[in-house]
């Protein structure tokens, strides 16, 4: 199921995810196989439609650009303003995540007990792709920067039928090391 009008160079880019997971392995192997696919594309300035790269004033801004017919994968472009943040989250399956325009910062967090301690912050520049694969994926995402920042996510799921790839979000208090 495809949400929006796709670009010539999109569903280049929606046959070439195809290939990289049908390719199969385990998640790992596959979220790498993704990331590695969908890094061959970040630079391609038609990609994106105008509509596909329009903002939300309130929140960062999820566009459905696919949903694979067998629910096998899903692909949205996520538009960020500055300041723009997710809640502390983990994924019902493995993520990733290219940074298309600006810069994205990711945070990784490990829960103890009833707390969150912060891992590590991950700055992902404009062209490079990452990847998450649970359990252990809890993170946070910000466009820290003064500028939009675009970003092309790729979930091992159905995102047409669950509506987000969140599996749950985490509201305990963060604390240092």
């Amino acid at each position: 199921m495809t949400h929006s009008l796709l670009s010539p160079t999109a569903t280049l880019l929606v046959g070439s995810l195809r290939a990289a997971i049908t390719r199969g392995g385990d998640d790992e192997t596959v979220a790498a196989q993704v990331a590695r696919t969908l890094e061959g594309h970040l630079t391609d300035p038609f990609l994106l439609s105008a509509a596909q790269r329009e903002p939300d004033p309130n929140a960062y801004r999820q566009h459905v650009l696919h949903v694979e017919p067998d629910g096998s994968f899903s692909v949205v472009a996520l538009v960020w303003l500055p300041g723009q943040e997710t809640c502390i989250h983990d994924h019902v399956s493995w993520c990733v995540v290219g940074t298309y325009v600006g810069e994205e910062e990711e945070t990784t967090y490990r829960l103890r007990g009833d707390r969150l301690i912060p891992l590590r912050v991950n700055k992902t520049p404009e062209g490079v792709a990452s990847y998450l694969v649970p359990p252990g994926d809890i993170h946070k995402v910000c466009n820290n920067s003064s500028s939009v920042a675009i970003s092309i996510h790729v979930y091992g799921a159905d995102i047409g039928i669950l509506g987000t790839s969140i599996r749950r979000r985490y509201d305990q208090p963060v604390s240092g090391r």
